[in-house]
């Protein structure tokens, strides 16, 4: 018999690529989140996860039961909602910059349409500048994007810093002007 609890861990570890991450996201400790995701692996006999100190990526049986894991998450907050007296109901315009698009974002919003089943999310993907415009004019009520720095719009989340990456960095930082082109 699987333990859902195991799975929401199996899932979340495969979702953000970390046993850390996925700790934190689920509000447990990481020797908890791994001590699920060994139980299931023992109950399974199959290996779903291969970690190393630097990677953690699912093995081919991890990624086979992955879908599984979704539907079976899936239905049980479908099951959950289906009691709860005060469940979210309607429209919720949610804009996100394209290249934010990537990455977390599908397993985020599928977990969210899971979670709130009368919700009717409505996307768009756009430019940060063109979803802040449209959120000014309230045809959004959510927006994840970039801003540049002195912008007062929001609140920030994260700030990634700026890189330059380049094959040979001595022989680009000896030039006096640098070729983008």
């Amino acid at each position: 018999m699987l333990d859902l609890v195991q799975l929401r861990s199996f899932l979340t570890v495969s979702q953000v690529k970390s046993f850390t991450l996925a700790a934190e996201r689920l509000q447990l400790g990481q020797s908890t989140v791994s001590q699920h995701v060994q139980r299931l692996e023992r109950d399974l006999r199959r290996r779903l996860i291969h970690r190393d100190t630097h990677t953690v990526r699912l093995t081919p049986d991890g990624e086979a039961l992955l879908p599984h894991a979704r539907q079976l998450l899936a239905l049980e907050r479908q099951a959950v909602a289906q009691f709860e007296t005060e469940t979210p109901r309607g429209a919720f315009r949610l804009g996100v910059s394209e290249d934010l698009v990537s990455g977390q974002l599908p397993g985020l919003l599928e977990d969210f349409i899971a979670d709130y089943p009368s919700v009717d999310l409505q996307l768009s993907v756009a430019l940060s500048r063109t979803l802040g415009e449209m959120q000014d004019r309230g045809e959004l009520d959510l927006v994840m994007a970039k801003r540049r720095i002195g912008d007062r719009r929001g609140d920030s989340v994260l700030r990634e810093p700026l890189i330059w990456l380049a094959s040979d960095p001595d022989a680009v930082l000896a030039k006096p002007v640098l070729p983008l082109i």
